[in-house]
């Protein structure tokens, strides 16, 4: 991960879903999904207060703690506290310490690897609100979290967010080791191009993205139910997608592999988080990482303009 010395697998296990995020999953679903993904190789675990609560932890703790814990990285995030009446923000410096010793009570383990500074974003504040809250976590969140590195209690901080331009600004606000960027660098996205990307790799900054298939669309093609950003895809979007769809199909290709693999091609790009239900799910990313993927796919999007021109390939 950039420069630090904590190593992910490539590919990581998202843990939102089996936290119930937009869709209750059921205790043993959860349990399989995360099984599913030591069977297969996956040592890179992800999780995060506000997946239903607290829940998404206390799920992801009970189904690592069967495993050693020098043999895989988990992170979770903060900037939330869970409250017996719902989980509020809290990006103080004390608020930091506290969810931190919130997570690990749930997590049921002793330590965790890596801490995200969570949705400082104006999707969650607001145009209004989020200046203010950014702040806070820079002079709150930020000290106490650099504080906790410098002693060896983490292995490397960053913020994950769904806003590349927040990535940006806190990479040049603070000397951050990473970034989780959800949703923002994916075959239908690629403005972190112009920008961001090129600043991780000056800084160094390992970047994990998120949300490779944009919440779905991406994995099932443009199918009804099919959804984006956690939504109904737009008429825009569902012809790019049938454009990519085609693409692959030319090649042989199958489009979540192109999804995946595509991310991977950047040097920034520590590990890609897709957010499994299911062992199946878990199963077909593995799949289509491992699936070979002609050049010619990468050229023929390029052409077609359905990929930024500068953008790297595997």
């Amino acid at each position: 991960m950039g420069r630090t010395a904590v190593e992910l697998t490539v590919l990581g296990f998202g843990g939102s879903q089996i936290g119930n995020l937009h869709r209750p999953v059921s205790d043993d679903d959860a349990a399989a999904a995360v099984a599913a993904a030591w069977e297969l190789g996956i040592r890179y675990f992800d999780t995060a207060p506000l997946y239903a609560g607290g829940l998404g932890e206390r799920r992801m703790g009970d189904a690592l703690r069967t495993y050693p814990r020098d043999g895989y990285v988990l992170s979770t995030k903060v900037g939330r506290l869970v409250e017996p009446h719902g989980v509020v923000y809290d990006y103080s410096h004390d608020g930091v310490l506290r969810s931190l010793e919130d997570s690990l009570r749930r997590l049921g383990l002793a330590r965790i690897d890596v801490a995200f500074i969570h949705d400082i974003d104006p999707y969650n504040h607001g145009p209004d609100g989020q200046p203010g809250r950014f702040r806070e976590a820079m002079e709150g969140a930020y000290p106490a979290l650099d504080r906790l590195r410098s002693h060896g209690a983490l292995g490397a901080i960053g913020v994950g967010v769904n806003s590349w331009r927040v990535c940006q600004a806190a990479a040049e606000a603070a000397d951050f080791d990473c970034v989780l960027l959800a949703g923002r660098y994916t075959l239908l996205e690629q403005e972190p191009l112009a920008s961001f990307l090129p600043l991780c790799e000056r800084r160094g900054l390992g970047v994990v993205v998120g949300a490779p298939y944009n919440s779905g669309i991406l994995a099932r093609g443009a199918v009804s139910g099919a959804r984006h950003n956690y939504a109904e895809p737009s008429l825009d979007v569902v012809e790019r997608v049938r454009r990519l769809e085609a693409a692959c199909a030319r090649h042989g290709v199958s489009l979540g592999a192109a999804a995946l693999q595509f991310l991977l091609g950047h040097p920034a790009v520590a590990s890609v988080l897709p957010g499994p239900r299911t062992a199946a799910q878990v199963e077909a990313s593995v799949r289509w990482l491992g699936e070979a993927i002609p050049d010619g796919l990468w050229q023929e999007l390029k052409r077609e303009r359905l990929l930024d021109a500068a953008a790297p390939t595997p």
